[in-house]
């Protein structure tokens, strides 16, 4: 595969190819991790470092891995890579590691990454396989973030833990809002990626056919 302009590589994935709302790839993260904005942003910046390694050490490889064992050595690498990840949370940020729990482990399988590394680190250079790994990676963490935010302050009325609307409360004295249990089920994870999609979409007549 011809490797793409480098502006591209990057750019591209982080809204017109994102790979949550684009191709609709790590939903199933998407829905898990996003009711706080906390464990969100590190499960995106964990999902990142991995894809963008992975893309690098498997680029550098591409050229003495036997085809029949490609998919063997893609999930050697990954798991190498989310191991450390998991580690390196487990020492600096426990209690974010325990929110996670087995979705940091679950990297290993996740689609966008697998992907990446057939569709592009295989048949590219490391220099773009980085761009194209750091590109992805940083478009799954945006929409995550982004989810992350509307269903932790409307579900929780927090916003990085912090009451932001308990302290509304105090100040202004209006007491009429309570927190919209939708906001910490699944469903409304669904429901604004759906909403993201509808936007995009709408902005990119291109993105119609997709």
């Amino acid at each position: 595969m011809a490797a793409e302009k480098k502006p591209g590589i990057f750019t591209g994935p982080l809204w017109t190819n994102n790979p949550v709302v684009v191709q609709v790839l790590g939903i199933c993260s998407a829905l898990a991790v996003t009711t706080q904005m906390k464990p969100a942003l590190v499960m995106g910046i964990s999902l990142t470092c991995v894809l963008a390694f992975a893309n690098v050490i498997i680029s550098l490889l591409r050229n003495t891995i036997p085809n029949r064992i490609r998919i063997i050595v893609q999930l050697v690498v990954v798991a190498a890579l989310v191991i450390l990840v998991n580690q390196i949370l487990k020492a600096y940020a426990f209690e974010v590691s325990k929110q996670l729990s087995v979705y940091v482990g679950l990297i290993i399988t996740n689609c966008i990454l697998m992907g990446r590394l057939e569709a592009f680190a295989l048949g590219n250079k490391p220099w773009p396989s980085l761009l194209d790994g750091l590109g992805n990676g940083l478009g799954y963490a945006i929409i995550l973030f982004v989810v992350a935010t509307f269903r932790e302050f409307f579900g929780s009325g927090t916003l990085f833990g912090i009451d932001v609307i308990a302290r509304f409360v105090n100040e202004s004295g209006y007491d009429g809002y309570q927190n919209c249990g939708i906001f910490v089920m699944p469903t409304s994870a669904l429901i604004l990626i759906g909403c993201i999609i509808w936007y995009l979409r709408s902005k990119n007549p291109d993105l119609q056919d997709k």
